[in-house]
């Protein structure tokens, strides 16, 4: 067997789950195993060894992880400075003057990751044209590379006045930084985003020197166990705007995998979205640590450019993920008005929820499920991990006896609570953005994600809620559909029926070129590769725009088509139309080199009988008191095959659960079609 096999690999917070794929077979196999935080590439290495397959045989890796993420959230970064354009110090410091927690007393901006001692200016300046005002100081910029080597520092982001028009001057400055601070890693501004802002461009920057050490490190070491094991198929990482990127180039710009850890799962949504029928969905994955929720509109994830992180924007194409802290290992808090919280802190993977046995004392979501008996003891966690009840119930009950309520009512609340949280994840999403759930289907993963489905589709009033194959692993399973993926934009400010056709047609010719050369230097042939065109629209006066695919040409048909079609996308995403003239702000253009996608094959013959009841579990509900809820396996489970709650279904990867009045249909890829009763 050579190169037969395709594996993605997905670190969460507690858990980092394995897919596998071989050429051939009826299916993906899903696994699990321990997150190892200390030396997330051991837990990487284990989830091959859990695939079952040798590393000489697979010739595709896709690689998704929260490295970079973690290294922000916990302030663990590289010791970072900025070298920029002489009397603009301060822009990346002041930032912007708006507020998002506008009614919040006790707002306090997070913590920067530049001090301002380790700012540099440097004496050069460009006009909005990109032509120079003042000419590059070499001597000023050698002494900015000592400066740097002086204090210490580990990576320098570089971000000069309109660079993005005219990258000259932060080309030079990065020759003087590699020849003078050799050793200091370099990210410049303008090989991340060819955009105006001069904040938010320098705040990417930034965040890429901040973590690309740290990602840096960790993607080199992974080659080389990789290599040791003697593995020569292609190696790929997860991108925050869909898509993946090369491990080379994930070591070169490694800001593009900040937001990439839930990517994964809105990629097999919108796969599933294509494959099933099923073309708009509201996904939410339930993890560990977190919960994020997404939209697939008419098959599409939905993509924008305005994505941050803590209030630091990142000038990237990002997929719109809402992520909130409400995870399996969520922790159960009181808060001083003595009233039952869930979250946002998490227990994690070390020592993870009480009932994991390894040393958690607190109370999490995961052990009120297991007390009020969602989840049980079917099948062990990880392969390995069986929970333990008794730890579950002792830890609720510290928190119990601190609000005087009965063990039951608190686990109970937990719940409850959860689901409020993720109804206001979902609704900023749809209803916030216009939508309205009940026109979606609620696509629902993650570990925890089939525990909470029905309830959340019936406080919103989804009618249909879907438990794909494999839910626990879906994020993992998305990122074998991805292709590799390089974006660009220019900056053009103008009318749009009176923007110079010349001028956009020779960006998109530029970028074109510098798309596909990317994707030939990865091993991409010219038939692997398609590019995709697009234009950022507003109307005059407007701070923000609409994407929108054109023809690789602006000419009078294709105008004529945009003015007809603006008002329509500018409702759907803002919720009104004005009849103010449209201006032209940017093009873009996405280069694809196409990985070949898995075959997955749909079952086209029905089985009537009904699956078999493995056992029966007592659920302790809020409505009805203690209640029999029948257990199913989802292995056991074939296609056409019905199951009518209340009722639990419970697999490797995690547990589904039905209450009274919904009913499920096996779907032909294996998925749970969950039917809500009372909802229409």
């Amino acid at each position: 067997m050579s190169h037969s096999a395709r594996v993605a690999i997905d670190v969460g917070g507690t858990f980092t789950d394995v897919v596998t794929l071989i050429a051939g077979s009826v299916g993906p196999k899903f696994d699990k195993v321990p997150t190892t935080p200390r030396d997330p590439r051991t837990g990487v290495m284990n989830g091959f060894a859990a695939s079952g397959v040798d590393i000489s045989d697979i010739s595709a890796f896709i690689h998704g992880t929260t490295l970079g993420l973690n290294a922000l959230l916990t302030r663990k970064g590289a010791k970072t400075g900025i070298i920029t354009t002489a009397g603009f110090r301060d822009v990346y410091l002041l930032g912007r003057t708006d507020r998002v927690p506008m009614y919040d007393f006790k707002y306090t901006k997070p913590e920067s990751l530049v001090a301002r001692r380790n700012i540099f200016e440097v004496i050069e300046r460009l006009d909005f044209q990109g032509n120079v005002l003042t000419e590059f100081n070499e001597a000023e910029a050698i002494r900015a590379a000592q400066s740097v080597l002086a204090a210490g520092l580990e990576s320098v982001a570089v971000c000069f006045l309109h660079s993005y028009v005219n990258p000259a001057h932060e080309d030079r400055m990065g020759e003087i930084l590699r020849e003078h601070a050799a050793g200091v890693e370099v990210t410049l501004s303008s090989s991340l985003s060819r955009e105006l802002r001069e904040y938010e461009r320098t705040s990417t920057a930034v965040l890429d020197a901040y973590i690309k050490p740290i990602i840096g490190n960790y993607v080199t070491n992974l080659q080389s166990s990789l290599s040791q094991d003697k593995f020569t198929g292609q190696f790929l990482m997860t991108r925050s705007g869909g898509g993946a990127m090369t491990a080379e180039s994930a070591k070169i710009a490694p800001v593009n995998l900040i937001l990439s850890g839930p990517a994964g799962g809105v990629l097999g949504a919108a796969w599933f979205a294509k494959a099933s029928g099923y073309k708009n969905l509201i996904t939410i994955d339930m993890g560990g640590t977190s919960l994020d929720a997404s939209l697939v509109v008419d098959t599409e994830p939905l993509t924008y450019f305005d994505a941050s992180f803590e209030g630091m924007p990142i000038n990237l194409a990002s997929l719109y993920i809402h992520t909130i802290g409400a995870g399996g290992g969520s922790l159960v808090w009181i808060d001083e008005g003595n009233h039952l919280q869930v979250g946002p802190a998490s227990a994690g993977a070390d020592p993870g929820p009480a009932a994991y046995n390894m040393g958690g004392e607190e109370a999490t979501f995961t052990d009120a499920a297991l007390h009020v008996g969602y989840l049980g003891n079917d099948f062990a966690l990880a392969g390995s991990l069986t929970l333990e009840t008794g730890l579950a119930t002792k830890a609720l009950e510290k928190n119990a006896a601190e609000l005087n309520m009965d063990v039951d009512s608190v686990a109970r609340g937990v719940l409850k609570i959860s689901t409020t949280k993720i109804v206001g994840a979902v609704r900023v999403i749809t209803v916030e953005l216009g939508h309205n759930p009940a026109d979606f289907a609620l696509l629902a993963f993650g570990g925890g994600g089939g525990l909470v489905a029905v309830d959340v589709a019936r406080e919103l009033e989804i009618p249909t809620v879907i438990i794909p194959p494999g839910p626990g692993a879906f994020s993992a399973f998305g990122m074998l559909m991805a292709n590799v993926q390089h974006d660009y934009a220019r900056t053009r400010i103008g009318m749009l029926d009176h923007m110079d056709v010349e001028t956009v047609e020779r960006d998109l010719s530029e970028m074109k070129a510098e798309g596909l050369a990317a994707l030939e230097e990865e091993g991409f042939s010219e038939s692997e590769c398609k590019c995709n065109a697009y234009v950022d629209l507003r109307y005059v006066g407007q701070e923000h725009s609409v994407t929108m695919p054109i023809a690789f040409s602006l000419d009078n048909k294709e105008r004529s088509r945009l003015n007809k079609e603006f008002s329509e996308a500018h409702e759907k995403a803002y919720g009104h139309v004005m009849p103010d003239p449209i201006e032209l702000v940017a093009v873009r253009l996405s280069a694809v080199g196409l990985v070949e996608p898995p075959e997955i094959v749909p079952s086209t013959s029905k089985t009537a009988a009904a699956p078999d009841t493995r056992s029966q579990r007592i659920v302790l509900t809020e409505s009805d008191g203690p209640s029999n809820y029948n257990v199913f396996h989802r292995d056991d489970l074939a296609f056409g095959q019905r199951i009518t709650g209340p009722a639990i279904v419970a697999e490797n990867t995690s547990t589904t659960v039905l209450h009274k009045g919904d009913n499920a249909e096996v779907g032909p890829f294996g998925e749970l079609v969950i039917t809500i009763g009372g909802v229409k």
